[in-house]
């Protein structure tokens, strides 16, 4: 599982011309899964991303988390995390989990994220999407469950 954060000023999505409705100070959460990624991932991987401590105190120092900071969180699923671009020009999606497997496995990674932030915003599994947004900083952070020592979960 791969997790793209961007810290951002505001933030909202359109899908199929509807606006969702605008995000504040907080994060935007690029959200990807590959073959194999299960339910084991979703828990640590939410609490790992809304404790980040990225914002910035009363010092300026990047030393607080979206919780403390009572920030919104925007998720958007992302099957492209997984591209592999090593040979020719166009990019292989062969990693990343099949729709069926994955879009569930994005809700129920949705219903653990509101478990901390319950007003999060959500775009829909393999829509098109247009994702507007300021970023603050700029701070960009990945997070991968492999990196993170987590493993790929239990399957889906």
């Amino acid at each position: 599982m791969r997790i793209l954060i961007q810290r951002v000023a505001r933030a909202w999505l359109e899908l199929d011309g509807t606006r969702t409705p605008p995000a504040g100070q907080g994060l935007v959460a690029l959200v990807g899964f590959r073959e194999g990624d299960g339910d084991a991932l979703l828990a640590p991987m939410a609490a790992k991303m809304v404790n980040l401590r990225i914002f910035e105190d009363e010092a300026g120092r990047m030393n607080r988390s979206l919780l403390e900071v009572g920030g919104d969180l925007v998720l958007v699923p992302q099957f492209t995390l997984y591209a592999n671009s090593t040979k020719g020009r166009r990019p292989s999606f062969i990693a990343a989990q099949a729709p069926e497997t994955a879009a569930p496995l994005f809700e129920r990674f949705v219903a653990r994220c509101r478990e901390h932030v319950p007003a999060a915003t959500t775009g829909r599994f393999g829509a098109m999407m247009q994702v507007h947004l300021v970023n603050d900083g700029p701070v960009t952070i990945l997070l991968d469950s492999d990196e993170l020592n987590l493993g790929r979960g239990t399957g889906a």
